[in-house]
């Protein structure tokens, strides 16, 4: 029973990042309608920005301030993730609105570029990142029950994204904006809404949140050039299940991918889990073609 319980909270920390890494894809491509499939890239830049951060660290910082590393990890792997994001939205995806297939192969394209640049640059090999001391102890619970800091702290991080993108799309300006696109873009540009400055914005702050689920990535386990491919399809089935453009919907689809892989995995095999919950993503989809909590909206009945 303990064992179990273990594992359901080793999917519990699964879900936490797959909801950082789907909360921007789910937001983006309800707006924009566009598949980025190097959505992946993002996270593996944001765990590559946490690791030359450490490196950093160790060489130029005393050890005694080393542990704080995970703050400027953090910070950075979110603004490294945004501003590739902000780029790459500015360059290419403004092109491809509306063209769902297009977008698909080009930032798949994009997505093998943005992989080769990291063996080029960090190799092939996967690499390590060691945690902050104060995240190697486990929380004892009872017996063999235990939960380690490192993925507690990961889902505090998840837990403190969800609130600040509620908060952003339903407490701000920007936030009725984004809804208001979402909802009807030729609308919303007619009232004066700068449509273009809305995608650019909300593709960066999805990137960023990538980047975010990343850099929570390189605690729990190594890391290397094809990080993102690993991640990719999980987002996206995320997304799917729950909705485009909806914030409950990305937690629902977290949670079920996550701790439904998990259970699976525990009664079967990794192989086996693996299948079981893509069955389950299938039949869902069978009864609710467009997610469980799909927007209502003009935008995404088109």
């Amino acid at each position: 029973m303990e064992l179990f319980l273990m594992q359901l909270f080793n999917g519990i920390s699964v879900s936490s990042i797959l909801l950082m890494a789907a909360l921007g894809l789910a937001v983006t491509f309800g707006l924009m309608g566009v598949i980025n499939m190097a959505h992946g890239e993002f996270i593996m830049v944001g765990a590559y920005t946490a690791y030359v951060v450490q490196k950093l660290f160790q060489a130029y910082l005393p050890a005694g301030v080393f542990d704080f590393y995970c703050l400027a990890a953090i910070l950075l792997s979110f603004v490294t993730a945004a501003v590739l994001g902000l780029i790459l939205e500015r360059l290419v995806i403004r092109r491809l609105y509306g063209r769902a297939a297009d977008s698909l192969l080009v930032t798949w394209g994009i997505s093998l570029i943005l992989q080769q640049a990291a063996r080029s640059i960090f190799g092939s090999p996967n690499v390590g990142i060691k945690g902050p001391s104060f995240l190697e102890k486990s929380l004892k619970i009872h017996g063999m029950l235990s939960l380690p800091y490192k993925r507690l702290f990961i889902l505090m991080i998840a837990v403190l994204c969800l609130a600040c993108v509620y908060w952003l799309m339903y407490r701000t300006r920007q936030g009725r904006n984004i809804r208001a696109v979402m909802q009807n873009r030729d609308m919303a540009a007619a009232l004066g809404i700068n449509t273009g400055r809305i995608d650019s914005v909300t593709f960066a702050i999805g990137s960023g949140l990538a980047g975010l689920a990343g850099c929570a990535l390189t605690w729990i386990g190594a890391i290397g050039p094809t990080l993102g491919t690993n991640y990719i399809v999980d987002t996206f089935m995320t997304v799917v299940v729950g909705g485009a453009g909806s914030l409950i919907g990305s937690v629902f689809g977290a949670v079920f991918i996550g701790l439904g892989g998990t259970a699976f995995e525990f009664f079967t095999t990794a192989s086996i889990g693996k299948v079981l919950i893509f069955l389950c993503v299938i039949l869902l989809l069978q009864l609710r073609p467009k997610g469980i909590f799909a927007i209502r909206s003009r935008a995404l009945e088109d």
